[in-house]
């Protein structure tokens, strides 16, 4: 059994070569339908990144979207982002619940099926499993799952409560229905929004293809 939330299906991982590319990205896709943003800036001075946060929160006064930090718990409770996104190699998941409070979104790389129990114990809000094919957005990445790794996590997990489990990882659109079918319950993707951004309706079929079983 599956501990399911309200949350999108679909998640926006940002990319870009500096602040002012991710920001661009980030309302381009909520100009797009996108209501789930993860800021994932890599090797940027706290201030900067900081700067940056408070930009994108300023888009709420116009889109209703979930606003994630990716890897800092203290940032996102500087900015009040809604949560946070930890790594492997982040602060533990039950030291960031007690400095960001029992209301935030706290979501949790995995790689394994142990990583995602280990995540399913430690009570993570959602669970980021891969990566299903290699990116470019990642560096250091973990083993490469494919389908047929997503589909064993699944299957040896599903008995169990466990958190929303997204796909991570070079997702394409040609993949979801696939991921869907074994019991994926959405994707958070990067470079396949960024790359579709010249066609209005691409979120939105993003969307339909991740609700449909």
């Amino acid at each position: 059994m599956t501990l399911m939330k309200n949350y999108s299906n679909l998640q926006y991982i940002s990319s870009g070569d500096t602040p002012e590319a991710h920001f661009d990205h980030i309302m381009q896709a909520l100009q797009r339908g996108v209501n789930w943003v993860q800021l994932r800036i890599k090797n940027a001075p706290f201030s900067v990144t900081h700067d940056l946060a408070l930009r994108v929160l300023e888009l709420k006064q116009q889109y209703n979207f979930t606003f994630i930090i990716n890897d800092s718990p203290i940032l996102a409770k500087s900015v009040h982002a809604d949560g946070v996104h930890l790594g492997l190699n982040d602060m533990p998941v039950m030291e960031a619940r007690h400095l960001l409070g029992p209301n935030k979104i706290i979501g949790g790389t995995a790689n394994t099926l142990s990583g995602g129990l280990k995540r399913t114990e430690e009570q993570c809000d959602y669970i980021g499993l891969g990566p299903f094919r290699h990116t470019e957005t990642k560096n250091k990445l973990s083993p490469i799952l494919g389908l047929g790794g997503y589909a064993h996590i699944v299957q040896q997990i599903k008995h169990i409560q466990h958190p929303p489990i997204f796909a991570i990882g070079g997702i394409c659109a040609e993949d979801l229905p696939a991921l869907r079918h074994i019991g994926i319950y959405g994707a958070a993707i990067s470079k396949h929004i960024q790359m579709h951004f010249e066609n209005e309706g691409h979120i939105e079929t993003l969307k339909k293809l991740l609700h449909e079983n």
